[in-house]
């Protein structure tokens, strides 16, 4: 690792061993409890899922969703789970017509908004499909072993961090106007917790114990499934006992992951230092990044920019480029990515091919934006992230989710925890490919990543890594990637100041063209990009950094003489950090 301009905060954390990177140290501490444990990468990362929904459960909990993708180290090759849930089998565009929603997108606070949680499954089944003891391992941690630290920590309380208590205060009304169970999300003063105030979650504790003693039945079926339904049915909702059960026997998905292979002008003249991005497929938006890869990969071979590494690190013609490509990327997706059990996968292919990324690129000019639309590829689319890596070699890049902070706010009496808002995500529109309709999941925001590397011949792990913050992502994929190529530490490459193109939440309207410059970023390349035509926010103050995302970033680093090992960085935008296995 090279030293670099940028002055980064933290020093990037070094192991033999294991080690966890994520938002909150108490959850690391739980990943880590689990690696000690005899648990291996997967069974640590469900580990600090569980414990982040007790110390941020205003971004993640076992009431959203997750998706992971898994480096088999044995087997030389990612794997992955979309634990995405689905609609109502009653949710149709008439039902939801009737009741008053005619266009646009499902309000974050109606009940509609509401669809089965995916984060039980996708817990349930990283740990089954693989965990320590589906590799072999049969004294490897069960998932009640698993999830005992979350349960300890629900149970015995802890004090609440900075980031997450901000959040909390902020979404103090939210909750207690979205549900009549509210309480159980607040602290015993009867308001949100402030920084340091002790917060316990017992009713959190007893779902947890329900999931760990009886798998998924003990989520979809039973009491927990039963008050999902009744405040749902509540609040004229339309989830029934049914749904849950549907996807409890369903469970997740495990997928194939999709993949690009970046070669940039390194890559293009010495093979060996090409990358590939691996993401989840649709419903997933990791396209948006693999798809801005493949249009900045044809930009510089066809010699329309240069080498992107040679020029100044987040200068104008730097981020000029960046921008374009990820709009293009982004008006795809928006057009094309759904869930591929409803067709909305069948367009990836054609969208990763070199003709249409030749034909995409073809949009840029070198001086001046100019606005983009979805192209024609059939011619040819509130959250926490975390890594986790161990000593075997295998790595976790898993991310959860509400959507919208506390998701719907809505809360099942008992149970401790807030159901998502995840349907937001679809369209009222008849005939789009993301148009809501019985048992359908949303497009999705939240994606983890992964990058991998030929050493001598064969597939080797490079980074396990992610940014979360809605439409942020795969925007983060790309820019902390181009970090790490341009020889940043991992630390480094997750602290440099970012850009992040206005998508925002679909409600945010006319923000949608604005591009965000953070803190950091010369003014001078304000003001450049303006007489470019950007609509361009310069973002000043510590306090605002939040909506550039959180990343986390483990990286398989060459320490010479013929020994590697891990390099970790957490986001100083939240309260996390990484911690080494000793």
């Amino acid at each position: 690792m090279s030293a670099h301009a940028f002055n980064s905060r933290r020093s990037t954390v070094h192991s033999s061993r294991g080690l966890v990177s994520c938002s909150q140290p108490l959850a690391a501490s739980a990943g880590i409890a689990v690696l000690n444990a005899g648990g291996n990468a997967a069974d640590a990362a469900v580990a600090v899922a569980a414990a982040l929904n007790v110390t941020e459960p205003n971004c993640t909990g076992i009431g959203g969703d997750a998706f992971c993708l898994f480096w088999d180290a044995r087997e030389k090759r990612v794997r992955g789970i979309n634990g995405s849930g689905r609609a109502p089998e009653a949710m149709t565009l008439q039902r939801l017509q009737q009741a008053g929603l005619k266009e646009g997108i499902i309000p974050l606070e109606s009940v509609h908004s509401v669809t089965v949680p995916g984060a039980p499954a996708c817990w349930d089944d990283t740990v089954r499909l693989f965990g320590a003891r589906a590799h072999g391992d049969k004294d490897g941690p069960t998932l009640a072993q698993v999830l005992a630290p979350a349960i300890r920590l629900a149970d015995n309380g802890y004090p609440v961090c900075a980031v997450a208590s901000g959040d909390w205060v902020r979404s103090e009304a939210l909750i207690k106007r979205a549900s009549p169970n509210w309480a159980e999300m607040m602290h015993s003063s009867g308001k949100a917790p402030r920084e340091g105030e002790f917060m316990r979650m017992p009713n959190l504790a007893r779902t947890f114990r329900e999931l760990a003693s009886k798998g998924k039945a003990g989520f979809y079926e039973g009491r927990i499934a039963g008050e999902i339904v009744k405040v749902c049915g509540d609040l004229g909702g339309l989830m029934t006992l049914d749904d849950l059960k549907h996807h409890g026997e369903v469970g997740s998905n495990e997928i194939t992951p999709i993949s690009y292979l970046y070669k940039g002008a390194a890559g293009q003249k010495d093979p060996s230092k090409a990358v590939r991005l691996h993401e989840c497929p649709p419903n997933g938006q990791g396209l948006v990044a693999l798809e801005a890869l493949s249009i900045l990969d044809e930009l510089q071979a066809s010699g329309a920019v240069p080498d992107l590494l040679s020029l100044e690190h987040n200068s104008p013609e730097y981020l000029h480029a960046l921008i374009v490509a990820l709009r293009l990327g982004f008006a795809d997706a928006g057009k094309y990515v759904a869930d591929p059990d409803f067709e909305g996968a069948k367009h990836v292919e054609a969208i990763l091919s070199p003709a249409y990324a030749k034909e995409r690129a073809k949009v840029f000019d070198a001086k001046t934006f100019k606005p983009v639309e979805h192209g024609n590829p059939r011619n040819s689319s509130d959250t926490v992230y975390f890594s986790v890596v161990d000593q075997e070699g295998n790595a976790c890049s898993f991310i959860n989710s509400n959507y919208a902070g506390f998701g719907s706010a809505i809360i099942p009496a008992g149970c401790g925890f807030t159901l998502q808002n995840r349907g937001s995500g679809f369209v009222l529109e008849e005939g789009h490919a993301n148009c809501v309709a019985p048992r359908k999941r949303p497009y999705h925001t939240i994606i983890p990543a992964m990058a991998t590397r030929e050493v001598n011949g064969e597939a080797e792990c490079w980074l396990s890594y992610g940014v979360m913050g809605g439409f942020m992502q795969p925007q983060g994929h790309v820019q902390v990637l181009l970090n790490m190529l341009r020889g940043m530490s991992p630390q480094q490459a997750i602290d440099s100041p970012r850009l992040m193109i206005g998508a925002g939440t679909p409600d945010q309207g006319d923000v949608l063209s604005t591009v965000f410059l953070e803190d950091g970023i010369d003014e001078s390349a304000v003001e450049v990009l303006r007489g470019m035509g950007h609509d361009v926010k310069h973002v000043q103050g510590w306090d605002k950094r939040g909506q550039f995302g959180k990343g986390q970033c483990i990286a398989r680093i060459d320490y010479g003489a013929g020994r590697s090992a891990w390099a970790a960085g957490s986001d100083p935008r939240g309260d996390g950090c990484a911690v080494p296995q000793v």
